[in-house]
C-alpha cells in the first residue's frame, strides 16, 4: 500500500473519531440545555413529572371529606377513598408487592441480583408508577389506578414446582365488579395477570378493546447513570414479527395504529419490564423521557395501549420483570431476547449467529469471565490469521518496493501528482503487487471490530464480574478519581484498562510503521486515533477495553511470527522475477485498474490542457 493510501486510511480514521468527541457538547451544556427542554418533553411525551404523578395518584381525605357523599353517588364511588395497603406475592426469583391502590404492581424486586452498591435490586417503585383502566361509566371517567381495590389475601408465596393466584377486586356493587387476578409460578420471571370485568355491560360502555395506561420512573442500577441512560429506552415489537425501539439518546415518543403489537417493554441496560399482550395490542401510544435533575431514576417510561379483550371480555396478560441476558429472554418466548441490541444490519448477524454461541460455548465451563474474553479472543485471531498474514505480506511487499518508488518520485517529481500515480501502477504492475493488498484484509476485519463494540456493553453476563483489578467487568475501571472536567465531557476518573489498551494501540503502530516502512508525515498520523479513542473508551465497559488490549497483543504476536516467515530477500527476487516477465497485452485488466489507468489518464490529460493555458 503505498503513502498516500495510508495517509487517507488514517484521516478518514482520525477524523471521524475526533469529530465524535471533540465536537460533542460538554456534559455541562447537555445537562443545561436538557433542563431547559425538559418540561416541554414530559408534557409532549405524556410523562408527568413526580409531584404531579404524587397529586394525581393520592386523595387528601381532609380535603374530599366533605364530598364522599357525591363521591359515593358516582360509580365506583364506594372505592373512591381508602387506605393503601400493600401485598406481598414472592417466588424464588421475585418479591412483588401489589397495592390497593389502583390494584397495580407497586414495585418489584429481583430477589438474587443486587444494584453495583450491593443494595436490594427494586426495578420501580413509589408514586411515579401507574397502572390502571381508562373507561366512561356514567358521566364519570375512570381510571383505575386511582381506585382501592380488596385483596384475596395478604400474601403469598410459591414454592419452586407450585403455582398460585391473588385476586384484587375493584368493586361496583356486590355483583358487579373488576378483577385483577395474578398468577405465579414458584420459579421463573413472569407474573400473570388477567383482567376480568363481571356483570358491567350496562355500567361500562360495549369496547372489543379496553384502554390501558402503563407508566414507571425506573431506579438506577449501575454505576454510570449516563451509561445506564445510553442503554435505557421504550421497545416494542408487533405481531409481524418486527422489533423497534424510542431514541435511547432523547426524549422520544411514537403513536402506532396501523400495526398490532405483541408486547411493549420499559427496558434498562440489565434488566427489563415488559408487558406481553395475548390477544394482541390494537393501538399504542408509548414515550420516554429523562429528568436530568434526578440522581435515582433512571428514565421515565409510559405506555397508552389498546388491549383488545378476548370472547368472554377478559384481558388476558403477563408480565416479564427479570435480566436482559439473551438466553434468558429466548426462553420466555415471543422474542422477547430481541430486546438485546447487539448492533445493526450485518454487526447483529455476526454477533447474533457467530460471536455469542461462542460465548455462551465458552461459558459452560464456569470460567472466569477474563479468561473467556481471552480464549474468545485467541480463537477469533486464529480464525483470522489468514488475512493478517496476507496483510502483512502485503506490507512487506510494499516495503521492499519502496526504493524504487523513491526513485521515481526523484526522477518525476512532486509537481504532477497524476503522473506520479501513473508511474506507481506501472510499478506495481510489472512487479505483481497489488497496493490495496495491506488495507483490504484490514477492511475485512473491521466490521468484527465494531461489532465487539456493541456486544460487550450489552453482554449481561458481565455484569459484577471481577477481573484482576477490574471489579466489574460491565463498566468502566477507576483507578484514579479526579473533579470533573467539562471541556471533557464531564469525565472524572482514567480508566486503567483504556489507558492500557491506548499504549498496545500505540506500540502496535510505531511497529506496524516499521513493517511498512511508513517515513514523514504518515509515520506519525497513526498516533492520533488512539489518542482520541483514549478519552472517547474511558467511560466505556472495561470488558470492551479488555478486549481490544488483547486483540492488539495477540496481533503484536502473530506480526512477530509471521516476520520469521516472510523473507525480504526472497520477496525482492520474486518481485525482480515477476518485473522479467513479458507484459500480456491480451490479458484483460480487471475492472479497478482499468478504472484507475482511466482515471489516471484524464487527470494527466487535465493537468496537460492546464499547463497549456499557463
Amino acid at each position: 500500500m503505498d503513502k498516500n493510501t495510508f495517509t487517507g486510511l488514517f484521516l478518514i480514521m482520525a477524523i471521524i473519531a475526533g469529530s465524535i468527541y471533540f465536537l460533542k457538547p460538554s456534559e455541562a451544556d447537555l445537562k443545561k440545555e436538557r433542563a431547559v427542554q425538559h418540561q416541554d418533553s414530559l408534557k409532549k411525551a405524556g410523562v408527568a413529572a413526580a409531584a404531579a404523578a404524587k397529586t394525581a395518584a393520592k386523595f387528601d381525605t381532609a380535603k374530599t371529606a366533605k364530598i364522599d357523599s357525591a363521591l359515593l353517588k358516582m360509580p365506583f364511588g364506594a372505592a373512591s377513598v381508602g387506605k393503601e395497603e400493600f401485598v406481598t406475592i414472592e417466588n424464588k426469583e421475585l418479591l412483588i408487592k401489589l397495592s390497593t391502590q389502583g390494584g397495580k404492581v407497586a414495585s418489584v424486586e429481583l430477589k438474587n441480583y443486587k444494584t453495583f452498591d450491593k443494595k436490594p435490586l427494586v426495578l420501580f417503585s413509589g408514586d411515579n408508577n401507574q397502572f390502571g383502566l381508562k373507561f366512561a361509566a356514567g358521566v364519570a371517567n375512570i381510571n383505575t389506578n386511582n381506585y382501592y381495590f380488596t385483596p384475596s389475601a395478604k400474601a403469598l408465596t410459591v414454592a419452586e414446582k407450585d403455582s398460585g393466584s391473588v385476586t384484587m377486586r375493584l368493586s361496583y356493587s356486590p355483583t358487579q365488579y373488576i378483577d385483577y387476578i395474578y398468577s405465579l409460578k414458584g420459579d421463573g420471571f413472569k407474573l400473570g395477570l388477567t383482567i376480568k370485568p363481571t356483570g358491567l355491560d350496562a355500567v361500562i360502555a360495549n369496547s372489543s378493546t379496553y384502554n390501558l395506561n402503563w407508566a414507571a420512573s425506573l431506579h438506577k442500577q449501575e454505576k454510570d447513570m449516563k451509561q445506564e441512560r445510553q442503554y435505557s429506552t421504550v421497545y416494542y415489537y408487533n405481531t409481524d414479527g418486527d422489533v423497534d425501539y424510542l431514541s435511547e439518546a432523547k426524549d422520544d415518543q411514537k403513536n402506532i395504529s396501523d400495526k398490532k403489537m405483541a408486547w411493549v417493554g420499559f427496558k434498562q441496560h440489565f434488566f427489563s419490564n415488559v408487558l406481553i399482550a395475548k390477544n394482541t395490542i390494537a393501538k399504542t401510544d408509548i414515550a420516554v423521557a429523562t429528568d436530568v435533575n434526578d440522581t435515582t431514576d433512571v428514565k421515565q417510561m409510559k405506555a397508552d395501549l389498546s388491549l383488545t379483550r378476548a370472547a368472554d371480555g377478559s384481558l388476558p396478560l403477563e408480565f416479564y420483570f427479570g435480566p436482559n441476558r439473551f438466553n434468558t429472554l429466548k426462553d420466555q418466548g415471543h422474542d422477547l431476547d430481541k430486546m438485546v441490541n447487539l448492533g445493526w444490519g450485518p454487526l447483529k448477524y455476526i454477533n447474533r449467529f457467530a460471536v455469542l454461541p461462542v460465548f455462551n460455548f465458552l461459558n459452560k465451563f464456569n470460567w472466569n469471565y477474563g479468561l473467556i474474553i481471552l480464549v474468545l479472543t485467541v480463537l477469533l485471531k486464529l480464525v483470522l490469521s489468514p488475512l493478517t498474514y496476507k496483510s502483512y505480506l502485503s506490507m512487506a511487499k510494499m516495503r521492499v518496493l519502496k526504493p524504487e518508488m523513491d526513485e521515481i518520485k526523484a526522477k518525476v517529481g512532486e509537481d504532477n501528482p497524476t503522473l506520479l500515480q501513473q508511474e506507481y501502477l506501472k510499478l506495481y504492475k510489472k512487479a505483481g503487487v497489488n497496493p490495496l493488498g495491506g488495507c483490504l484484509p484490514l477492511l475485512i476485519q473491521m466490521p468484527i471490530v465494531i461489532a465487539f463494540f456493541r456486544f460487550f456493553p450489552s453482554l449481561f453476563e458481565l455484569r459484577g464480574e471481577s477481573f484482576l483489578w477490574m471489579h466489574d467487568l460491565s463498566t468502566y475501571d477507576s483507578v484514579i478519581k479526579f473533579a470533573p472536567v467539562a471541556f471533557l465531557g464531564g469525565v472524572n476518573h482514567v480508566s486503567l484498562m483504556c489507558l492500557l489498551m491506548t499504549i498496545s494501540t500505540l506500540i502496535y503502530t510505531y511497529f506496524n510503521n516499521q513493517i511498512s516502512g511508513a517515513t514523514g508525515q504518515m509515520k506519525y498520523i497513526g498516533y492520533i486515533t488512539p489518542i482520541v479513542f483514549l478519552f472517547t473508551l474511558n467511560s466505556y465497559p472495561a470488558g470492551l477495553n479488555y478486549y481490544y488490549f488483547l486483540a492488539n497483543m495477540f496481533t503484536f504476536l502473530q506480526q512477530y511470527l509471521i516476520k520469521f516467515m516472510v523473507d525480504d530477500k526472497k520477496i525482492h527476487a520474486q518481485i525482480q522475477e515477476n518485473k522479467k516477465k513479458p507484459e500480456d497485452t491480451k490479458k484483460k485488466k480487471s475492472g479497478f485498474s482499468a478504472k484507475m489507468e482511466e482515471m489516471m489518464r484524464q487527470q494527466q490529460q487535465i493537468q496537460a490542457n492546464k499547463n497549456k493555458k499557463s
